[in-house]
């Protein structure tokens, strides 16, 4: 049980918990000698120093700062202090459930014993709003993009479970030769796709990226749609959507969880690599195609989720959906911990005014 009386400053991480716990365990991972990595042929070892991850963690898992050759690099530096730094609050605050990441939270509560695990929170802020007021948030924008929802219009005209839908997130870039070889696959597999291509985001001679961009759209009229930006929840909720061709940004991994939506994870950056890995082989609701960019990988993996496979991940990511749901019921164990939290800041402020 969450104990109360806290006195010093909470500390709301937004990253994933295990990528919390990699980034706390990278002086122990530096001085047992397995850091820094030894080149290409050394990124499938594993990494045998982060406590309950022995035995899945990959070189090539890790945060991507860490395939430096300097273990001195700043940046390094930077996340390990502020990450150890903020175990010194009295409590910690993840945006995860205890069902998803239970086993990583306990090993986190050995530094910090009182953690709330308070997500996914765009659910727990819908749970909210419908006891308080009978009306969801869907009417809210969280983006600092305009959304083209004539995507929905098209989904709507689509068979249910058919589609994959393909983001990579609102910082995310690609080559052109990247976005070619993705889109080639999304092509060959025989998938119909529903793809984002955010302005600029692809690199490349000026005006390169849009022509590469309006050429696919012309080609892509029978089998795919492509916008600009999508409204993520809305689609991945959308009957017609059958896996999420993703990032694996932490926000867009919970998105898809709760939607019950089985991925397929090309990581770039900061969690994303460690969040692609716990998807792929812990929670098995997905596949991790980091580190390449073909479009005979990428083919196989949309034909694994979307039609070979297309049963077993439903299968994985509906029960994970559910137990993720429940947790930010009225009293499932999300829900709960941030009654505590809240009860625990009252509590805080109460006692402060009296001094």
């Amino acid at each position: 049980m969450l104990q109360r009386r806290l006195e010093s400053p909470f500390f709301f991480h937004t990253s994933s918990s295990c990528c919390f716990r990699v980034s706390y365990s990278i002086p122990d991972i530096i001085q047992a000698g397995e850091l820094p990595i030894n080149g290409s042929e050394d990124m499938d070892r594993l990494i045998t120093t982060v406590p309950g991850m022995e035995t899945y963690l990959r070189c090539r898992d890790l945060p991507t700062f860490c395939r430096k050759l300097d273990i001195e690099d700043s940046i390094m530096k930077l996340v390990v202090k502020q990450t150890r730094k903020s175990l010194q609050a009295d409590a910690l605050i993840l945006n995860t459930t205890e069902e998803l990441d239970g086993p990583i939270l306990s090993q986190i509560r050995t530094k910090c014993p009182r953690v709330y695990a308070v997500g996914p929170l765009h659910t727990q802020l819908n749970t909210r709003l419908n006891v308080k007021h009978g009306e969801s948030y869907d009417h809210i924008s969280n983006t600092l993009w305009e959304v083209d929802k004539s995507c929905i219009f098209w989904l709507n005209k689509q068979p249910n479970r058919s589609v994959i839908y393909v983001s990579f997130g609102s910082i995310t870039s690609m080559s052109r030769e990247q976005l070619v070889e993705l889109w080639y696959g999304l092509l060959n597999s025989t998938t119909k796709f529903l793809l984002v291509v955010r302005p600029n985001s692809v690199i490349g001679k000026d005006g390169e990226g849009e022509d590469v961009v309006m050429e696919l759209m012309e080609k892509s009229k029978d089998r795919g749609y492509i916008v600009n930006w999508a409204p993520q929840e809305a689609v991945l909720n959308h009957p017609a959507i059958g896996g999420f061709f993703t990032h694996n940004g932490w926000n867009s991994t919970l998105e898809s969880v709760v939607a019950g939506v089985p991925m397929i994870c090309w990581p770039q950056f900061a969690d994303q690599h460690v969040n692609s890995r716990v998807v792929s082989v812990v929670w098995k609701i997905g596949l991790d195609m980091k580190d390449v960019c073909d479009r005979k990988i990428v083919e196989k993996m949309v034909n694994d989720v979307m039609v070979d496979r297309k049963e077993e991940f439903a299968k994985s990511a509906s029960e994970m959906a559910k137990v993720t749901n429940q947790s930010v019921n009225v009293g499932g164990s999300s829900y709960s911990n941030l009654d505590c939290l809240v009860e625990d800041i009252r509590i805080m402020s109460l006692k402060k005014l009296t001094k």
